[in-house]
């Protein structure tokens, strides 16, 4: 697709919005989706620009949910300015230093700290008056995990189950799926992790790529976080950081005091399988289906995590046994 003519479009929306004659743009660093983002700068000012096709995405979750995140005290983009029928926004600049790029045995605990503390304050918000979050239901859990089998299993690795071993792998998705589902319920970001935390020197961290919010299960985002698809650290200080959210969540009132350690852990667990099942799956889309290759490599240390939590649980021995066996057919 030749994008000049989208590009002169938003320079000439631009210029209206800025004064500007001749708005200079220079790309930066975009996701996993069809948005793309440019730095503007305006003598010692800079600013995002993000161009979303509107026949592709709507920016209209980013604009209702950026603005209740700023209400709880994130640090999040401000909508400067905004054209909803052509897909342009004007944002305030984090800056472009990701959480992946300072994260160091050294750092990370206080950059954890940090983080889990925008965590608390974006899940004990509540839900107020403000955008209506979609439930992060039964029929989503499902159609994420199908990720997994029709992108990475079958597209990827070639691997196509029969009748019995698809009763199995159905089975354990509705394990999976149940055990999230009796959650509680907050604000999930859904992809609270080191790409889409910027370091700041002010309020940090930066939040990004919150428009797919929704209303789900209490331990995604602390999953998503602390079993990162692009870094992994030690398992047992993993475990040290779950321990201590726990006992941020009961002493916030967010957690009822009989959720003990090992019932958190249980629910970590079960949560990053379904997330590592839906984003090992979307891996594989991206490089199949978009030619986005830089995520293949993510795919060993997705897939690496189910591989370890699942062992830990009898009644997810198929999936185990699914996921050791796609792990060897991996480079």
């Amino acid at each position: 697709m030749n994008d000049e003519p989208r590009l002169h479009q938003l320079k000439d929306w631009l210029a209206k919005e800025t004064g500007m004659a001749r708005p200079r743009l220079r790309p930066v660093a975009g996701d996993a989706s069809f948005r793309r983002y440019f730095r503007l700068c305006r003598g010692d000012e800079s600013f995002i620009v993000m161009d979303a096709p509107p026949d592709k995405e709507d920016c209209r979750p980013f604009v209702a949910i950026a603005r209740a995140m700023e209400d709880r005290g994130l640090n999040v983009p401000r909508v400067l300015a905004a054209d909803l029928a052509q897909g342009f926004l004007l944002l305030t600049d984090l800056g472009d230093v990701q959480y992946a790029q300072v994260l160091t045995a050294q750092r990370v605990d206080a950059l954890y700290d940090d983080a889990l503390a925008a965590l608390l304050r974006l899940q004990a918000g509540g839900f107020p008056a403000g955008p209506a979050l979609p439930d992060y239901g039964r029929e989503l859990l499902w159609a994420e995990m199908a990720l997994f089998k029709d992108w990475l299993l079958e597209r990827h690795c070639g691997i196509h189950l029969g009748a019995d071993d698809e009763r199995l792998w159905r089975d354990g998705c509705e394990r999976l799926a149940e055990a999230v589902l009796t959650q509680p319920r907050v604000w999930v970001h859904r992809d609270y992790h080191s790409r889409n935390l910027m370091y700041t020197q002010r309020a940090n961290p930066g939040i990004l790529d919150f428009q797919d919010a929704v209303r789900g299960p209490i331990t995604y985002d602390l999953v998503s976080l602390l079993r990162d698809c692009y870094i992994a650290w030690p398992e047992q200080q993993v475990l040290q950081w779950q321990e201590d959210y726990r006992q941020r969540l009961l002493a916030s009132g967010l957690l009822d005091r009989e959720v003990d350690t090992e019932t958190f852990a249980h629910w970590c667990d079960w949560m990053a399988m379904q997330r590592h099942l839906k984003a090992a799956g979307i891996f594989a889309r991206l490089y199949h289906r978009d030619g986005k290759a830089a995520y293949l490599a993510d795919i060993p240390r997705t897939v690496g995590y189910i591989v370890r939590a699942s062992r830990r649980y009898g009644e997810l021995e198929f999936l185990h046994r699914l996921a050791t066996q796609v792990l060897e057919r991996l480079p």
